[in-house]
């Protein structure tokens, strides 16, 4: 009994014995397995946060990029004053260099309107230029454009010049008495000139741009103004209340020159209106065929 039970210890101890070492063994094994999963845990997390936290940085960085600022320009604005007004860095090298496809060849020439990118994000677009070169064509068209507009605006100025350049003498006024109809009641034998039948008072304006002639009393014309035209052609004004110009005095189209009335030999108030080849009376031409062949609508 005594030594069956020496034999249970040892095997039982060695039992024992063996479990440890296996618990130990095991426990060891699963050790570096718990801590490797850890590990492996770990790294997408620190990657997760990592990222996250890189691309927090990188965000500003990009809005801060992305920031930009848009400039309309105004009459009377060239890239110096721009650069100055705007605190540029760079000044207006800066700007024209960002903004050359849209301002084209000459930086003197910019007009109102034009959007110009000022800053930081001015080197932006032409880094995003080149990835569009399609884009980047129609951008160079566009200075054509330019000019085709400019050619369109010269066009229009040109109308403008044969219509709004020249306006009626007076708003709302009904023809009297028309050009060259006859009567024993004029020097000439007939009427040099076209009669606006008007209240005394009424505005009288220039037709265009000019220089005055003469204004004062004209005689039979009463209180009269002749002025002198770019085309080398007189327009003259008689019959009036009160005169606003004087002799070499330079007019506007549309500008006030006096008032109308009924002074000199006339039987009513009323405006009469010539266009005349010299100052003086006798090179009378048709005034209404005159106003009609620079786009103003008469009758």
């Amino acid at each position: 009994m005594p030594a069956k039970g020496k034999h249970r210890r040892p095997k039982s101890l060695r039992f024992t014995r063996t479990i440890a070492v296996a618990g130990t063994g095991g426990a060891a094994l699963a050790l570096p397995l718990l801590g490797a999963t850890g590990a492996h845990a770990a790294t997408p997390a620190a990657a997760v946060a990592q990222h996250t936290q890189k691309s927090a940085t990188v965000a500003p960085a990009a809005a801060k990029a992305g920031t930009s600022k848009t400039y309309a320009v105004k009459a009377g604005d060239y890239l110096a004053k721009i650069a100055d007004e705007q605190h540029v860095n760079g000044g207006w090298k800066k700007i024209y260099s960002d903004n050359r496809s849209a301002i084209g060849s000459d930086p003197s020439l910019i007009h109102p309107g034009l959007k110009l990118s000022l800053g930081a994000k001015a080197a932006a677009p032409q880094a995003s230029a080149p990835a569009k070169p399609s884009a980047a064509k129609p951008a160079a068209a566009k200075p054509a454009t330019a000019k085709a507009g400019t050619a369109s605006t010269d066009t229009k100025t040109a109308a403008v010049g044969n219509s709004s350049g020249y306006t009626l003498p007076v708003d709302g006024a009904v023809i009297g008495t028309n050009y060259k109809v006859a009567g024993s009641m004029w020097s000439s034998g007939y009427h040099t000139g076209t009669d606006f039948v008007v209240p005394t008072g009424t505005t009288i304006k220039s037709i265009a741009a000019g220089t005055v002639v003469s204004a004062g009393w004209g005689g039979a014309y009463g209180n009269q103004v002749v002025i002198q035209h770019a085309d080398g052609r007189y327009s003259q004004y008689a019959h009036m209340s009160s005169l606003s110009v004087s002799a070499g005095q330079t007019v506007t189209e549309g500008q006030q020159i006096g008032l109308s009335g009924a002074t000199g030999n006339v039987t009513g108030p009323h405006l009469h209106f010539e266009i005349r080849t010299t100052p003086d009376y006798g090179s009378d031409i048709d005034p209404v065929a005159y106003l009609r062949s620079h786009g103003v609508a008469v009758g």
